[in-house]
């Protein structure tokens, strides 16, 4: 697998971990810690899917989603919310602002890769499919 995945957390071992179970895979990724930053990097390498914090210092990451799906050269790149918000409604929300899916924090790092992996997966039958 050659797609690229873009973490934004602020939580730095949050970001370690994340990453480091991904690249355990074989995953390509890029780490941020802010949404500033990772609406830059997604402008650079135009990533195929983000694991979004949604609680990120400044601009958070349904408000950075939002942007992202909102603009047509942004907008396939699939988003995932990740996120220690799991109450009742949460994941509507994170639904609403455009995120195409949704993994709880503390992540299960048994699962976790196989998670982001299906994701993966699914943007590339669909990548197909509109061929």
């Amino acid at each position: 697998m050659n797609q690229l995945i873009l973490i934004v957390d602020d939580n730095p071992t949050n970001l370690k971990l994340a990453g480091d179970l991904l690249e355990i895979e074989g995953l390509n990724v890029q780490r941020v810690e802010d949404a500033e930053k990772a609406l830059y990097l997604v402008y650079k390498f135009h990533p195929d899917l983000i694991l979004m914090d949604v609680a990120l210092p400044g601009m958070d990451g349904l408000t950075l989603t939002r942007i992202l799906k909102a603009d047509p050269a942004t907008m396939n790149i699939i988003i995932v919310a990740l996120t220690a918000f799991a109450m009742n409604g949460d994941k509507e929300k994170a639904t609403s602002a455009g995120c195409d899916g949704y993994i709880t924090k503390p992540i299960n790092s048994r699962k976790f890769s196989g998670e982001v992996i299906e994701f993966l997966k699914n943007t590339i039958r669909n990548e197909n499919f509109d061929c």
